[in-house]
This record gives C-alpha cells, sequence and structure tokens, in this order.
C-alpha cells in the first residue's frame, strides 16, 4: 500500500503515477467539467431561435442576459478542470483541461480570460500536444468572432492554415471558418468552407442543418441546381421537422424552376405541402413562398392574393412584416399605385425587427409614402371643406345625414357578407366613427377609412383589429379554448365590477371606455362644422394648403418616385389652378427639365414662358448661365439659412433633424459656403460616433477641402483629439515588465498604407540567417494605422538582440523593405500582451531604448 501511494505522488515520474494521474485527471476533474460544458451547450442551442427568412446561424449568438442563467455550470466546470489542473500537474489532460477552462471563460463572455487561456494553451513550451494547440486555436478564433475581433480572427485563421491538422480539428477549423465569413456577410467564402467540410461531418455534428445551411446560401448566390442537391442531402438524413419542412419548401421552389421550368409541377408541389395537416402551423410560410414565386412568374394578380393568404393564415409577426412589404414593394414598383403601397409599408414597418435586413432603406421608403399620402389627403379635404362652405346649416346637416346613411348601408351590406364566412372576424376599422371618409385635421393628416372591404386585405383595419384585441383580452399566446384561461379571472372582476357603484369604478378605466355619441350625425356636424373655411381669410390658408401640397407632390414624384408624368400632371394642375402661384418660377423651370430630353420643344416652350415672365428669377438665370448658382450668392444665402437651422438641432442634440437640413443644404450644388455644412457634419459625427471615425472624418475634410479656412481648423480639432487619446492611454499608466530572460518576439510596425511586403522579406531574411531557429512570421492589425509583422521563436533575449543587430546590419540588403519607414524591436511575450492590449506604441518604443543594450539599437 505505501508503494502504490508513493507512486501516485505528483512529483514522481514512473509508469504506475502516470497512469494514476492520468486516469484520475481524466475522469475526475476532466470528465465532470466536460459534463457541465456540455450543459452550458445545450442551453445555448436550445435558445437558439432559428429565423428561417435568413440563412440560418451555424453557432447560437452568445447572450449576456442567457449566460446568467448558466453561470453556476460555469464556475463548476473552471472549478472542476482546474481541480485536475492542480492535482495532476504531470498527466496528459492538463491542456484538456485548460481548454475547457477557455471554452468556460467564451460562454460566460469574459472575453479577455478566453483570449489569455488559448494563448496559454498554444504555447509550445507549455503544450507538447500540438492537436491540443490547435483545438485552442481553433476556439480562439470563435472568440474573436463573437467579439467582433475580425481582424485578430483572420489573422488565427491565417495562421492556422499553414498548420498540419488532423481530421476532427480540420472538421472544426473549416466550421469555425465558414462561422467567421457568416458574421461578415460573406456567403461565398462561407460556402466554401462549408462544402470542404461536408466529406467530415459526422452524426453528432448535425449534418442535416449544415446541408440545409448550404442549400440556403446556394439559393442565394443563385446557384439554383447546387441548392436543389443539398436540398435533398437534407432530407436524406431526416433532420428535425421544422428543417423538413423548409427543406422540402424551398426544394419546390428550385427543383422545379432551375430543371424543368415545369410551373405547374411546382404549384402542385406547394399544394401538396398545404394538405398536409402536420404543416398547419406553417400555412402562412407556405402563402407567402407561394407568392413569392407567382411573383417571379409574373402572375400578380396570384402573387397578391397568395400574400394576403399568408397574412390571414399565419401569426408569425416576421412573415406578416414580410408579406406586407412584398405587397408594398408590389404596388409601388410595378403597379404605381402609392396609396395602397403605402399601407402596406406602414404595416410592414410596424411588423418587421430594426435588425431587418435593409430597414433603413424600407423606413425611408415609408416615410417618402407617408409624406405622399398626407400631401393628397390635404388636397381632398381642403377642397371638400371649400365645396361645403357654400352650404348654410340645414343643407350640410343634410348632407352628413345623406353621408351618414349611405355609410350604415355599406356597412350592413358588408357585415350580411361576413356573417356567411364563419372563419371572418369583425373589427370595425375606424373606432372615431367619423361619417365622411377623409383626411380631418388641420395638418391634413389621415382618418380614411380604407376602402377595401375584406377585413383581411385592408392593412390599417388589421392593426387596429390587432391592438384592440390586445387591449381586451391582453398578449395571450395562439392556442386552442384560449378564452378559458382566462374565464374565472374575468368573471370575478366583472362580478366585482358589477357590485360596486359608478363612483367606485376604477375611473382609468371609465376613462378608456367611451360611450359613442348618441346622435353621431350630430357629432361630425360639430365636427365638420369648425373646420369649413368661412371667411376670405380662412378660404385663402385653405387654398394655400392645395397649393402647397400640389407643389410638393410634384417633387415627390419627380425626385423620390422617378414618376415624371405625375409630375408633370401635379405641376400642371398647380398652374391651372394658381396662375399667380409663388412656386410659378420653379415649377417652370423643373417642367423645362422633365421635357428637356423627351421632349425639346415643349422644354423649350416652358423656358421661353420662364425667361419672360420671371426674368429675374434665379431659375431664369439658371437658364441663361447653368454656373449661375455657383458664381451666386442666392444659393450661399439659401445655405447659411439651413445651416442656421441645423445649427441649432446640433446645440439641441437633435443630430438626425440637423443631419437632414444639412443634406437639403448640399443639394442646392457646390458653392463657397459647402465646407461649413461639410465641418458641422463633421462635428455631428463627433458626437454620435467613436472617436477613431471621428477622426477620420477630420482628417478626410482636410484633405477634400484643403483651400478652406476650416482646414487648418479641422486639423487642431484632430490634434487635440488625438492628444487627448493619448493623454487617456498614459492616464491609464502603461506598466511594462521588466523581465527579459523568456522568450522574445521581433516586432516590425509599419503603416498600412506603406504597403509592404514585410511577411515575405523576414521569412526570406530568417532562412538565410536563422534556419536553425525555424522561426514563424504572422500579421496583426495593431490600429486604424498600422499594422505589425510578427516574427515568434527567439527564445532567449540574447538570441533576441543577436537577431535586432543581424537585422539592423543585413538591412540595407533586403531590398523589399527599402524606401519605406517603420518600427523595430524586440519584445517578451508578457510585454507584447501589454503592448498589444493598449496600443502603446510610443510608450513600448521608450521602454525598449530604455532597458535593452544601447549599442544594438
Amino acid at each position: 500500500m505505501l508503494v502504490l501511494l508513493n507512486g501516485c505522488s505528483s512529483e514522481r515520474n514512473t509508469w504506475t503515477s502516470k497512469a494514476y494521474h492520468n486516469t484520475t485527471a481524466h475522469y475526475n476533474g476532466y470528465f465532470y467539467a466536460r459534463e457541465e460544458i456540455e450543459k452550458i451547450d445545450k442551453t445555448v442551442w436550445s435558445n437558439l431561435k432559428d429565423d428561417y427568412n435568413r440563412i440560418l446561424r451555424l453557432y447560437p449568438a452568445l447572450d449576456s442576459a442567457l449566460a446568467k442563467s448558466y453561470d453556476k455550470e460555469i464556475q463548476e466546470a473552471i472549478k472542476m478542470a482546474s481541480i485536475a489542473i492542480q492535482r495532476h500537474p504531470n498527466s496528459k489532460w492538463v491542456d484538456d483541461n485548460y481548454i475547457l477552462v477557455g471554452r468556460a471563460r467564451l460562454y460566460s463572455m469574459d472575453w479577455g480570460n478566453a483570449i489569455e487561456t488559448f494563448k496559454y494553451v498554444n504555447n509550445p513550451k507549455l503544450t507538447k500536444d500540438k492537436d491540443a494547440r490547435h483545438t485552442a486555436l481553433i476556439h480562439l478564433i470563435r472568440t474573436f468572432v463573437e467579439h467582433k475581433e475580425f481582424n485578430n480572427a483572420q489573422a488565427a485563421i491565417d495562421y492556422v492554415q499553414k498548420e498540419e491538422l488532423n481530421k476532427q480539428n480540420q472538421k472544426f477549423f473549416l466550421l469555425q471558418k465558414a462561422y467567421f465569413h457568416q458574421e461578415q456577410g460573406d456567403y461565398d467564402n462561407m460556402v466554401r468552407s462549408l462544402t470542404q467540410a461536408v466529406p467530415m461531418l459526422k452524426k453528432r455534428d448535425k449534418p442535416g442543418r449544415i446541408y440545409f445551411i448550404i442549400g440556403q446560401v446556394y439559393q442565394k448566390l443563385g446557384f439554383e441546381a447546387e441548392a436543389y442537391n443539398y436540398y435533398k442531402k437534407c432530407l436524406a438524413t431526416n433532420p428535425e421537422y421544422e428543417v423538413d419542412f423548409y427543406a422540402r419548401l424551398y426544394l419546390a421552389q428550385v427543383t422545379e424552376i432551375s430543371r424543368s421550368r415545369n410551373v405547374a409541377a411546382a404549384r402542385k408541389s406547394f399544394k401538396k405541402l398545404l394538405k398536409d395537416s402536420k404543416n398547419k402551423d406553417f400555412k402562412d410560410k407556405i402563402y407567402y413562398e407561394m407568392g413569392i414565386f407567382e411573383l417571379k412568374q409574373k402572375n400578380l394578380s396570384e402573387a397578391i392574393t397568395d400574400l394576403n393568404r399568408s397574412v390571414r393564415e399565419g401569426n408569425n409577426k416576421r412573415i406578416d412584416g414580410e408579406a406586407y412589404l412584398r405587397l408594398g414593394e408590389i404596388y409601388y414598383d410595378t403597379l404605381r399605385k402609392y396609396e395602397l403601397s403605402q399601407a402596406y409599408y406602414d404595416s410592414a414597418i410596424r411588423a418587421l425587427p430594426t435588425d431587418y435586413e435593409g430597414y433603413a432603406r424600407i423606413k425611408a421608403r415609408q416615410e417618402i409614402l407617408n409624406e405622399f399620402v398626407k400631401h393628397l389627403n390635404t388636397i381632398k379635404w381642403q377642397d371638400s371643406l371649400l365645396a361645403m362652405a357654400s352650404l348654410d346649416s340645414t343643407q350640410l346637416r343634410t348632407r352628413i345625414d345623406s353621408a351618414f346613411q349611405a355609410k350604415k348601408a355599406a356597412e350592413e351590406k358588408r357585415m350580411g357578407k361576413k356573417k356567411k364566412r364563419s372563419n371572418r372576424i369583425d373589427i370595425e376599422s375606424n373606432t372615431n366613427n367619423n361619417i365622411f371618409a377623409s383626411a380631418n385635421d388641420e395638418e391634413g393628416t389621415s382618418t380614411e377609412e380604407e376602402s377595401v372591404d375584406w377585413y383581411f386585405g385592408n392593412p390599417s383595419a388589421m392593426s387596429i383589429g390587432q391592438t384592440e384585441f390586445k387591449r381586451i383580452w391582453g398578449d395571450i399566446p395562439l392556442e386552442d379554448n384560449w378564452r378559458r384561461s382566462l374565464r374565472s379571472a374575468s368573471t370575478a372582476v366583472s362580478n366585482r365590477n358589477q357590485t360596486l357603484l359608478p363612483d367606485e369604478q376604477n375611473p382609468n378605466q371609465a376613462a378608456q371606455v367611451q360611450a359613442p355619441p348618441a346622435d353621431p350625425v350630430a357629432a361630425e356636424y360639430d365636427r365638420v362644422n369648425k373646420q369649413i373655411p368661412r371667411t376670405d381669410e380662412q378660404k385663402k390658408e385653405a387654398l394655400a394648403k392645395i397649393e402647397d401640397a400640389y407643389f410638393n407632390l410634384g417633387d415627390i414624384y419627380y425626385f423620390k418616385l422617378q414618376e415624371n408624368n405625375n409630375a408633370v400632371s401635379s405641376y400642371t394642375t398647380l398652374l391651372k389652378r394658381f396662375p399667380e402661384s409663388e412656386h410659378e418660377p420653379e415649377v417652370l423651370y423643373k417642367l423645362y427639365l422633365i421635357f428637356k430630353d423627351s421632349d425639346p420643344g415643349k422644354a423649350e416652350g416652358y423656358a421661353t414662358k420662364l425667361k419672360e415672365k420671371f426674368p429675374d428669377s434665379s431659375f431664369a438665370k439658371i437658364l441663361v448661365n447653368p454656373n449661375y448658382l455657383q458664381e451666386s450668392s442666392l444659393a450661399v444665402e439659401k445655405q447659411k439659412a439651413l445651416y442656421k437651422t441645423a445649427y441649432e438641432h446640433f446645440e439641441n442634440k437633435e443630430y438626425r433633424a440637423a443631419k437632414a437640413v444639412i443634406s437639403q443644404a448640399q443639394e442646392l450644388g457646390e458653392t463657397s459656403f459647402v465646407p461649413n455644412l461639410a465641418m458641422l457634419s463633421v462635428l455631428i459625427i463627433g458626437k454620435t460616433e467613436d472617436i477613431n471615425q471621428y477622426q477620420f472624418a477630420l482628417d478626410e475634410f482636410s484633405k477634400t477641402y484643403p483651400e478652406s479656412s476650416l482646414a487648418e481648423y479641422a486639423k487642431k480639432l484632430l490634434k487635440s483629439s488625438k492628444d487627448f487619446q493619448l493623454s487617456q492611454e498614459k492616464r491609464q499608466g502603461i506598466q511594462y515588465i521588466r523581465s527579459f530572460e523568456e522568450s522574445h518576439y521581433f516586432v516590425m510596425v509599419y503603416k498600412k498604407d506603406e504597403r509592404m511586403f514585410a511577411s515575405a522579406a523576414l521569412e526570406k531574411f530568417n532562412e538565410n540567417h536563422f534556419k536553425d531557429l525555424r522561426l514563424k512570421t504572422s500579421n496583426l492589425v495593431l490600429n486604424d494605422d498600422y499594422t505589425l509583422t510578427l516574427v515568434d521563436g527567439l527564445p532567449r533575449v540574447s538570441s533576441a538582440i543577436e537577431y535586432f543587430q543581424t537585422f539592423n546590419d543585413k538591412l540595407a540588403t533586403l531590398t523589399e523593405l527599402r524606401n519605406h519607414k517603420f518600427y523595430t524591436f524586440v519584445i517578451t511575450k508578457d510585454n507584447f500582451d501589454i503592448f498589444y492590449r493598449t496600443k502603446g506604441l510610443d510608450e513600448y518604443i521608450q521602454f525598449f531604448e530604455k532597458n535593452y543594450p544601447a549599442e544594438n539599437q
């Protein structure tokens, strides 16, 4: 017994000791730590919500909120792995335990410690097992990707690609490389890495999911035949049901179209999916894909029908949003029905998440359409009010009553149709009970009830209905007999409210539930009568609103919708209705521009009228001299006025509004005042973006406007910003370690625009002068300005100084480095970690000059 116990000492190197420590380290600490990591891995995957409207993620994104839920497992994994390392330091499982510690820190989003742990395992002096080092490096790539350090991830990938990996690590590396490309949106390189990994996939790798992702990428890139092959491979693996369903759905898109062009067969595939009872919860997605399919076949009516069915059938808000978006695009781009398009774009913006691809572009178009409909409704409503101004009170009340009865009859007819359809829901789309279907506020915003009779074809009505449902029932899950879960509670509340006196009931509740007016005709009469222009001044004001609305509609058609015919119609209507309009010179000039290429004769007629009727206008002068705006002060004065407005927004921290006004001013053309606008834009960047973007914008300003008086001011701001940044770094107190008897790196630092081939030059130098050391060369990005090349493998300080001295002696012979500026020094591994983290180049050069022999510098 004593002999056995003595043989189990961690300090002994006998066969008995090794067997004991290897077995104990493996089946105690390492085993339990791995179990905890696998629990965490399952938790992370189980919380992944796949969005099949996008290419699926190869790995779940790490979330700090979720990380708190498995913190106990994190701590347990680190504890068990650490015990194994401490108690069995000579076992072959030490590096594997360190990798588990690194993975635990990765899952806990402790980026710094995770990176340091994986780098520690990669040290060849500490880890003799090259496979373990490779595994650590591949996990390091994942850590860099999750932390959005893509430059460092690329450097690690470049390093690993030079190594000889075993099959397991090769597969793992290709998947991580594909994930790196996916996070950057580089789908071409992503699919290349995935297809290389395919032959190595095992059952535990969920190959069906990976095949499906490859199919998605190929379909996105337009290689439908390849997509077809991988969707078939996915189905052959019997994946989980949801993946199976979407693979069959997308297969219907790429099979018939890419191969036989048999459209009927494709439609049959879709219908087959619809009939399958297992796909009940996916009908919205099937109808959506059917709509997209018909859209590709240019069958607009079928596409519109299917997309509307997608909204009606489903409860997936994202799919609803995409269906609304496609309908909006159809009415906008193809049918040119902008009022309907506006309704669909409004619904799309409400349904789609803000991180949806192209959300900013969709939002911009929605805002254009909102503005368009606003001006259109202003014209309709103000014209209606002017028409009603000639009516006396009796005639007005009679007309309102007639409109009310007509609306009531239409609603009753619609209700009668809906009662015949058991699956229709009657929700009032206009809760204020306005009788006139028109815009009714002073700003011309719309309260017009949609003209679509069918509820599910009316996006506005659906949105109001959804809001009303949630107000009454709450945000409850979609399930059978959903009322039952609230029956007892609602009954109790109802009984309690019935026992209260009117003055005891909840005042907030009473405020929310407003009874409809006793006489809706009288209420509508009062509302309309208040807005009717009676006096000449009021009529003049109403006409001014119509005049401005026509002008704005013309501009929207011309500049934003590129609808020249409709722009001409709006502009000419404006000139006919308002012959003395203040907008006439500008309208004549725009009409000239519209017809300049298509109808030169008509264009010349507008030009002649402009020059004869308004010879002193800036637009007439532009016709005579195209450079007039640049040569005159008119544009400058307009820009100064807009600049003042923008600067007021800037001082009030309304940066988005300020940027919009600056853009409006810049559209007036290039003038001597443009640099002032550009400088204000730079100052906005300084308030809204990080310091590096601010410095870049200042530098670009100096290059773009070198002759401007503001160029010097920009240089001063840039210097102040850099000085502040440097002082902040110095205030943190960079302290390098004065211990030099360890392995060193040789480092060359140079500006990115030097375009040096430093790696090739140093590898050639190493081969000629230090071949025995087997040195490795790699590149890293230091910051936005500098890149560095690293020579790794100098075993001690004497070797580092010898390398440094030899490099300086032979520098003249290195033709690749001639005529380039760079810094060189040697540095220990620990000091390099500090240097790379703090980016303190000047600080380390000072440290190097002070602490290394002067004759070698």
